[in-house]
């Protein structure tokens, strides 16, 4: 029940004694009335935007959804827009299950590292590559990946039954199909034994193409390929697939997400395919929570607190010193007993 419908008070009265207008009141009550209205269609572009992106972060629907919040007049910041998500459980949260996929213990050669601290300035100079699984009903499969690392566009992929070398192969075989004849390009990928096979070091070295590889188990020597995985499954991909050709229908329809819709915060909120193969200025709109402080820096702050610290140890020893002489040698005698 309304306040002015009950019995026996004025909505006067009561504006009066809070301290408030009828108009503050009717304004009130109308917002209120509105909210649930406004959070209904913003749930409704969400869960639009979420047909072909089953997990796409609040961050990138808050950016997708922005223009259609504008043009209905709707005033709705990015925290509030992250709580109408909450409150209708619309976050998306993490999960915890790996596979291992990565076999480094065997005979086969193992390639050095070429891109410690290389960063592509153009497509086709750098691709990385990795594996990761996918759970059916019997079992899992194996996707493997081939991504550029400038456009961030997966230039090939295969899903197989098995960790068997063949998809790989197949991966790549894809990604060279598409591949623009440009030299200087460089693989890289972990030490698997499916990437230090013959037949994969055979099909780059016809290619003409520089073989790199990971030098230890962290992942962040092959963060891209590692960041590619998880969007794939966090946000593109079920979690469960009944059989291995229906999970290849949804690898094809979430690849073509990926590459042609899906902003990516890497290059300027801006789909793969836009960025692929064209001269565009993009930048990096990420944080980068793994900085560490450059080696010359924290030798000079280092040294700066040793100086400190001698001085303060030298000050400490003179002190008692230069109490002394300063009685001893005082030039203005003691007058408190002069009479």
């Amino acid at each position: 029940m309304r306040v002015e419908q009950s019995s026996g008070v004025s909505l006067s009265l009561l504006c009066l004694l809070s301290g408030h207008s009828r108009q503050a009141y009717y304004k009130r009550r109308f917002q209120a009335e509105r909210k649930p209205i406004k959070e209904e269609v913003i749930v409704q572009q969400v869960l639009k935007h979420r047909q072909l992106q089953p997990r796409m972060g609040g961050r990138k629907l808050y950016l997708s959804t922005k223009g259609f919040i504008r043009q209905h007049d709707m005033k709705l910041g990015r925290d509030a827009f992250f709580r109408v998500l909450g409150k209708y459980n619309l976050l998306n949260k993490r999960r915890r299950h790996k596979v291992r996929t990565t076999n480094a213990d065997h005979w086969m050669k193992k390639h050095p590292n070429l891109i410690k601290d290389k960063v592509p300035v153009a497509s086709d100079q750098l691709w990385v590559s990795d594996i990761t699984y996918l759970e059916l009903t019997h079992g899992h499969a194996f996707l493997s990946l081939v991504t550029d690392a400038y456009s961030r566009k997966i230039v090939g992929f295969h899903l197989s039954k098995s960790l068997a070398a063949e998809g790989t192969v197949q991966a790549l075989k894809m990604a060279i199909g598409g591949r623009r004849e440009i030299p200087g390009l460089i693989h890289h990928s972990d030490r698997g034994c499916q990437y230090c096979c013959s037949d994969y070091i055979g099909e780059l070295t016809r290619r003409k193409i520089s073989i790199s590889m990971t030098e230890s188990g962290d992942p962040r020597d092959n963060a891209i390929a590692e960041r590619v995985n998880g969007i794939l499954k966090m946000e593109l991909l079920q979690p469960v697939y009944a059989d291995l050709e229906r999970a290849r229908e949804a690898i094809t329809a979430a690849i073509n997400t990926y590459n042609y819709i899906r902003l990516h915060s890497s290059i300027s909120f801006l789909p793969p395919a836009l960025v692929h193969g064209r001269d565009l200025n993009v930048k990096r709109r990420w944080k980068n929570y793994y900085r560490t402080a450059k080696p010359d820096i924290v030798q000079q702050s280092y040294s700066q607190k040793e100086i400190s610290f001698k001085r303060k140890k030298e000050a400490k020893k003179e002190k008692p010193h230069q109490d002394v002489d300063n009685a001893t040698r005082s030039q203005h005698p003691d007058t408190t007993n002069k009479q």
